[in-house]
């Protein structure tokens, strides 16, 4: 098994490339610690590392965040437990992935339009980085989108300015009602 990696904007944070099938389309998990990594077996084992803060599963990669010490040193212990629980065949997820909360018929035809954007364009732009960003809300009465950034871009240094300079002018772009964007 042949285990790809790449860095991402945030250099706390390494995507793994395993070859194969993670989460699959649209499905995640974020383990942004050792107790949420519970119900996941490979989650659990890359917890293992000491300096292994936050684990993210996106569809066909694993995104792993350190606390401290150098990628050269934890990578290693990192690969290895991504081939073992791949060549083992263990399950991913004991219970099943998260979900995006899907679009109602009660959503504004304003809120679907920002889910759509969200879903269509941020998410796969931002799961190329190794995260991933959910749409949590919109303020009618402000104008404002909340998004909730996982993987990568959770403590990314440069969230802020991809929230501002990219995801908020292509909302307001496209949907004029929109005045602003905040991580929650």
């Amino acid at each position: 098994m042949f285990i790809q990696t790449e860095s991402t904007p945030n250099p706390a944070t390494l995507k793994f490339l395993p070859g194969r099938v993670v989460m699959g389309e649209g499905a995640v998990a974020d383990f942004a610690s050792r107790e949420a990594a519970a119900r996941s077996p490979l989650a659990r084992a890359l917890f293992e590392t000491p300096e292994v803060s936050r684990v993210f599963f996106g569809a066909d990669f694993i995104s792993v965040t350190k606390a401290e010490g150098e990628w050269k040193h934890l990578k290693p212990a990192i690969l290895g437990a991504i081939m073992e629980h791949f060549t083992r065949g263990l399950p991913l997820i004991e219970g099943g992935a998260e979900e995006p909360e899907p679009v109602t018929d009660e959503d504004s035809e304003i809120v679907a339009q920002i889910r759509d954007l969200i879903e269509t364009r941020v998410r796969p732009a931002v799961a190329q980085d190794g995260g991933d960003i959910i749409f949590k809300g919109f303020d009618e009465k402000s104008g404002v989108v909340f998004l909730h950034m996982r993987g990568s871009c959770a403590g990314c240094p440069s969230s802020t300015m991809t929230l501002r300079n990219g995801i908020e002018n292509m909302l307001r772009h496209y949907v004029p009602e929109v005045s602003g964007v905040e991580a929650v």
